[in-house]
């Protein structure tokens, strides 16, 4: 059985708000499926370096460029409010 959460320490208009609110689906895919291969733009820009640490890690565990992880999840965020 499934044991409920109580939130003790959260003020009452937060702790009601967690217990009715809505989960909300994340349309963004896992790092193993941002890896396909399409026509490229050579440009330059600057990333945090947690994000870099996170998509260099992500990529060599799949074996695949961590470039090509953060230009798929580009694809996807734009297909999706396109």
């Amino acid at each position: 059985m499934k044991r409920k959460i109580e939130y003790k320490d959260a003020p009452a208009d937060i702790e009601q708000s967690l217990e009715v609110g809505k989960r909300v689906m994340d349309f963004l895919p896992p790092p193993n499926k941002l890896v396909e291969k399409v026509e490229k733009e050579k440009i330059t820009i600057a990333l945090s370096k947690r994000n870099v640490d996170f998509f260099k890690n992500a990529a060599a565990k799949e074996g695949v460029g961590y470039q090509v992880m953060i230009n798929n999840l580009l694809d996807n965020y734009v297909e999706r409010f396109s």
